[in-house]
């Protein structure tokens, strides 16, 4: 039996539940969608100029996919805050979003207390902790969600409830339509190729996963609506496969990373690429992308590409986030490595605290 079949080994391993985790990644996306309908807001918050998000890691992917997914579509500048300062534009007539799973995130923290300062309009999503506390006291918005999974695995609740808010405040068209696809191909994609019951020979995460083991992992990704994806993937790798990988987006990787390509070339030859694709890359990228295949396999072990599934841009991009989801969580078995606790992460705050 292929190691990846072996159910009970994959328990043994996946003792918190990872993988119960991600297969209910659907009904968590219907879930956090509902939230956001039932979540009252101002309708003053329109009027925002702009738009930031304040997070780390896990809590702020959900921002960057949602920045990558509306580019397009939204008339207001948004932008992702990932530190302990926000930019020097924000002020009374900016929207600043805080997102932290757990409440207590001390960078998000310190950007709470900034926006404060600068009497921005401000919203709260969180499952608790200091962040809401501040909030309450402030007379802010908070939009309270389900506690119990690590940060990274809250996605659906970090993400979902933005679309519907946005919505309710008219910076958006409605997106029921488009959740309802995403929510039909993600329990497709469970049920058919993803999920534990699912062989490996006909897996593709299962089979991405054997063939990223004992490897390094280089990720790319067109920059116009696939660069949280990209960001998504890395992050998976790092925090449920407890192994270390590079990501980069086209074109701006044809400026120089790809020359890069040539040395160490015993390290190359340890490298797999994976080229995340979808039907709507620009054009240029598309033919970047084709010549980019024909120069790194000169170099690297494989070249891998994973092609987008749907029809809109919503289901197309979380059809990618999920294979990498499900691909991060088999790397970890391969690895026998629990894919959930992050002791590193622990340990970095708990060190933190001792120098306050």
């Amino acid at each position: 039996m292929h190691t990846l079949d072996n159910l009970s080994k994959i328990k043994e391993i996946d003792q918190a539940g990872m993988a119960e985790t991600l297969a209910g990644f659907p009904e968590q996306c219907k879930q956090a969608f509902k939230l956001g309908k039932d979540f009252s807001v101002s309708a003053d918050l329109a009027d925002a100029k702009n738009i930031v998000f304040c997070g780390m890691g896990g809590s702020a992917i959900g921002a960057e996919i949602i920045c990558a997914y509306l580019r397009k579509e939204i008339e207001v500048a948004i932008h992702v805050n990932r530190d302990y300062t926000i930019p020097r534009f924000v002020n009374r007539e900016c929207l600043v979003i805080l997102n932290s799973y757990s409440g207590n995130t001390e960078e998000t923290l310190s950007a709470y207390q900034e926006a404060q300062k600068r009497q921005a309009k401000i919203i709260v999503l969180t499952s608790g902790g200091q962040l809401a506390n501040f909030a309450g006291r402030d007379g802010h918005p908070v939009l309270l969600i389900p506690t119990g999974f690590p940060p990274r695995a809250a996605l659906a609740f970090l993400a979902f409830p933005v679309l519907a808010i946005f919505s309710q405040l008219g910076l958006i068209a409605d997106k029921e339509k488009e959740i309802e696809e995403t929510i039909s191909i993600l329990a497709e994609m469970e049920k058919h190729s993803l999920g534990l019951e699912v062989p490996a020979k006909s897996n593709p995460a299962k089979n991405l996963a054997q063939r990223i083991f004992d490897h390094f992992c280089v990720i790319y990704g067109a920059s116009d609506h696939l660069v949280s994806v990209v960001t998504r993937w890395r992050g998976q790798l790092a925090e449920n496969s407890k192994s270390l990988s590079s990501s980069h987006v086209l074109p701006e990787m044809n400026h120089n990373e790809i020359v890069g390509w040539q040395h160490p070339q015993k390290l190359l030859k340890k490298c797999v690429v994976v080229l995340l694709r979808d039907k709507e890359d620009h054009p240029q990228v598309k033919k970047r992308i084709e010549i980019s295949k024909e120069i790194l396999q000169k170099g690297a072990a494989a070249v891998e590409e994973i092609y987008s599934q749907g029809e809109g841009l919503l289901a197309r991009t979380f059809s990618l986030i999920y294979l990498g989801d499900f691909t991060s969580l088999y790397l970890a078995v391969l690895n026998q490595e629990d894919p959930t606790p992050v002791k590193r992460i622990d340990y970095l705050k708990k060190r933190l605290k001792e120098w306050q």
